[in-house]
């Protein structure tokens, strides 16, 4: 079974564990997923089964769309309603102070990675060092917010629907909101609505899988938005021994097709991108 199997993951439980129990039910090990969910979270998880493997870091990349609630007048350590609370207060905003504040984070900008990541320093992950009290200097990352709306405002709480790129910790977008407005407030809920062009309309459940009953997208279903072109045996030959070849199509990466199957994905890899070698092979 190779492909590409889309779950809604249920709340409660990470996304390691939704990838262990697909593994049982399908009697496989080759199963990953393509972007983390903390176990408070639930929606688009897109799973990677078999040759599709090969597609984790290229689906991982696509920007991602969420809705967010934030409860207000309250700071934990995780950054959500899950951790250790450190500070409670009350907190006085207006719906326009938060739409201007909402507003001024499109674009890109430098965010602080929250101590409770897998992310590693010097070998060992965040949350290693927050577990263990130990000190850490945080890293930061250019993150790209495309577009934030506010869906709803009480004095308890507010909810937005936001469109981000790879890397971005809607956790610490939230603290920077916040810390913007001058309160405090943690993550309550967060919903994946999209990753790429998988939405959780288009989703399965567990139970789905569980029953045989859920649909799994091919390969060349997945990658057909891309950038793709059809081969012939000459350039096939080629391909499927991994030569280096020209750059003639105008893109960064390229994905083959041959006999209707992906062989393929070609990177360019000189300063003039003049040049592409293999990037994943499906052969």
């Amino acid at each position: 079974m190779d492909g590409i199997i889309i779950i809604n993951k249920p709340k409660g439980i990470t996304s390691r564990d939704v990838v262990n129990e697909t593994c049982k039910i399908l009697k496989t090990k080759k199963v990953g997923h393509t972007g983390t969910l903390d176990p408070l979270a639930t929606g688009v998880l897109a799973l990677c089964v078999g040759k599709a493997t090969k597609l984790v870091e290229v689906l991982t990349s696509s920007d991602k769309e969420y809705i967010a609630t934030v409860k207000l007048g309250v700071l934990t350590d995780t950054l959500d309603t899950d951790g250790k609370v450190l500070k409670t207060g009350e907190t006085l905003i207006n719906k326009n102070e938060l739409l201007n504040v909402l507003n001024s984070f499109v674009g890109m900008y430098n965010q602080e990675v929250p101590i409770y990541s897998a992310v590693k320093i010097n070998g060992k992950k965040l949350y290693e060092y927050a577990r263990n009290n130990e000190k850490v200097v945080l890293p930061k990352r250019v993150v790209r917010i495309s577009n934030i709306e506010l869906l709803s405002f009480s004095k308890e709480e507010y909810s937005f629907k936001v469109t981000v790129s790879k890397g971005t910790y809607i956790r610490s977008l939230i603290k920077d909101i916040n810390d913007k407005l001058g309160i405090i407030g943690v993550m309550s809920d967060l919903v994946r609505t999209r990753q790429g062009r998988f939405t959780i309309k288009d989703s399965n459940t567990l139970g789905d899988i569980k029953d045989n009953n859920y649909k799994i997208l091919s390969i060349t279903d997945v990658l057909k938005d891309e950038a793709c072109v059809i081969i012939k045996d000459k350039l096939f030959n080629i391909i499927k021994n991994g030569g280096l070849i020209d750059n003639t199509y105008d893109k960064d990466m390229v994905t083959f097709i041959y006999n209707n199957e992906v062989v393929a994905i070609y990177k360019t890899y000189d300063k003039d991108n003049t040049k592409m070698k293999p990037y994943k092979m499906f052969i």
